[in-house]
């Protein structure tokens, strides 16, 4: 089993937000109180670099976050397409059926008649639902996460069972 990634990213810098520090910020988590004031960040997969947010407020759909330590549009500037993380031990645990996607990442997807699809590669938000894309023997498979679709998923094993769909899993009139 792969053990969990030391980090996990919660936002990507995408540019300065006016002169005085501000960066417009795209969230990669559904965890508010990650951009609250008082929030820990680090800036890149090590504690070298810790942010703390002072201010946070929502435009269009990006966060504009101020940091502490970040004073002038310069120092903003240079953040610019810097990821930020936390801690994976600082996530909070989620509900029975719910999985961080790093978590899938690198699972084996089997069909429920054990045709291997391949390995989850990127877990990508859809406004509908999730969308998992493995690459596997016959390209690249993307799995809806739906509750129809995913049958079971075995952490401990890496390993995801997905239904028996034509056009999707299986060949068109493969059922």
């Amino acid at each position: 089993m792969t053990p969990d990634p030391p980090w996990i990213a919660v936002g990507r810098v995408t540019r300065a937000h006016g002169v005085k520090g501000e960066v417009a910020v795209l969230p990669l988590s559904e965890v508010a109180s990650r951009f609250e004031p008082g929030a820990r960040l680090f800036a890149g997969e090590s504690a070298e670099r810790s942010l703390t947010v002072a201010a946070a407020r929502t435009h269009h759909h990006r966060r504009l976050v101020s940091f502490e330590e970040i004073a002038d549009r310069e120092s903003a500037e240079a953040l610019r397409g810097v990821y930020l993380f936390v801690a994976a031990a600082d996530s909070p645990a989620l509900p029975d059926g719910a999985y961080w996607p790093h978590q899938l990442v690198g699972c084996r997807v089997v069909t429920e008649g054990g045709a291997a699809l391949g390995s989850i590669r990127e877990v990508m938000r859809t406004p509908a639902n999730d969308v998992w894309a493995a690459d596997g023997p016959h390209g690249e498979v993307l799995i809806p996460a739906l509750h129809d679709v995913v049958r079971e998923v075995d952490l401990a094993g890496r390993r995801i069972v997905v239904a028996e769909i034509p056009g999707l899993t299986v060949p068109e009139g493969s059922r």
